[in-house]
């Protein structure tokens, strides 16, 4: 049996700073920084223009590095400069821990203990959203956070909002865009995207209302956490979730990757043909530049499988466009009289479709059910088929 480290052996063992941004909390910074400093003094505290007695409060700590900001520039800035300044000490890990008191240092070896079995981890400590004095706002916009995170990225976690973290400075993003508090939504969802493992650890917390002062200002900062959330889905729908999926395929071999990741996938074989289904119809349907936005939508709320639904999107490659087009015209003109029917030739122009528009979006939302549905069945046809053939052989 392999002896037991001690604490101060543990923390020793790894090479991390605790960074602390500062803004106004002057009734609980003193109490946080000597927490902390029963456990380490690599501190890095970023004094982010605060207006009370904090200045005189850090007096105490001049052994400790400080940043001080002439002015208030979020908590975003704030932490940016920390990751900054502890890089230039050279700096593996950084912990990040809020001032208003609702952390517990003591949680500090869990950290430390957590990224020596998962190293380059980035760890968020997860809260018991559900304990007393629990903030409602805090609670809600957790659950907000929670969800578009793993829409985002396809991972779950319980709290993506604590400011307690563990970040490996090396192999974070290094270019950020935001400033405030939607900046800790930013830097874990862009982690993510860089293959950096993103988990929670539990900790404690305590909301004392006597004591804590909170700078989050519901609408403002809602109103930023949504806009980047937007850019975020985005970029997520168009670029991330197509890449990661062409590396996954190209990594594993394209005809493994189909067989075993497709046609093997756990789901069933009624869920593979409605993703089938889904992609057909987003294809043929008229919602020209927004049907990779649409597609994961759908296919996350029915929860149905993104990739067979994107590949069968492809129905509406480039080529096919102008013969989609022409057949939506004609299954719409069955419906919807026109003045000015259309031929396909080269005369065909852009006004031409315009003029006939209403005919276009009818004739390719029936195209669209039509096609969904019946290549839906004979694909549930087909793979119940594969399924049989399969298991007959396996026996």
């Amino acid at each position: 049996m392999k002896p037991i480290l001690l604490q101060h052996d543990l923390l020793d063992s790894t090479s991390f700073c605790v960074i602390v941004p500062t803004y106004n909390n002057q009734k609980t910074l003193k109490k946080v920084l000597d927490s902390i400093l029963d456990y380490t003094v690599n501190i890095i505290i970023v004094n982010d223009g605060s207006t009370d007695e904090t200045f005189e409060i850090l007096k105490q700590y001049s052994q400790l590095t400080q940043i001080h900001h002439p002015k208030n520039l979020g908590k975003g800035r704030a932490l940016r400069n920390g990751f900054r300044k502890a890089l230039e000490q050279n700096f593996e890990y950084a912990i990040t821990i809020d001032s208003d008191g609702q952390h517990f240092a003591s949680d500090i070896p869990n950290f430390i203990t957590a990224i020596q079995k998962e190293p380059n981890a980035l760890l968020i400590g997860s809260r018991n959203m559900t304990q007393e004095n629990v903030p409602k706002k805090s609670s809600f916009g957790n659950k907000f956070s929670n969800f578009w995170f793993k829409f985002e990225t396809g991972i779950k976690l319980e709290d993506t909002q604590s400011g307690f973290r563990l970040y490996p400075l090396q192999l974070l993003p290094k270019q950020f865009y935001t400033n405030k508090f939607e900046f800790e939504i930013e830097v874990i969802v862009r982690s993510a995207w860089k293959g950096i493992v993103v988990k929670n650890i539990p900790i404690q917390v305590l909301y004392d209302p006597a004591e804590r002062v909170s700078h989050f200002r519901p609408f403002r900062d809602f109103t930023r956490i949504s806009i980047l959330n937007t850019v975020l889905v985005t970029n997520a729908l168009l670029y991330i979730k197509p890449r990661d999926f062409f590396r996954r395929a190209k990594k594993k071999g394209f005809k493994k990757f189909f067989l075993e990741d497709i046609l093997e996938s756990k789901d069933s074989n009624f869920k593979k043909s409605a993703a089938i289904a889904l992609g057909i119809f987003i294809g043929f349907s008229p919602f020209w530049g927004f049907q990779t936005i649409l597609l994961f939508t759908f296919a996350a709320i029915f929860k149905l499988n993104k990739v067979i639904a994107y590949l069968t999107s492809n129905v509406s490659f480039p080529p096919f466009i102008p013969f989609i087009i022409y057949a939506s015209l004609q299954v719409g003109s069955i419906f919807v009289s026109s003045d000015s029917p259309l031929i396909l030739n080269s005369s065909l122009t852009l006004d031409d479709i315009q003029k006939n528009a209403t005919q276009y979006i009818v004739g390719s939302l029936i195209l669209a059910t039509v096609s969904a549905l019946s290549v839906g069945l004979i694909s549930y046809l087909l793979l119940t088929a594969f399924t049989k053939k399969h298991s007959e052989k396996s026996l």
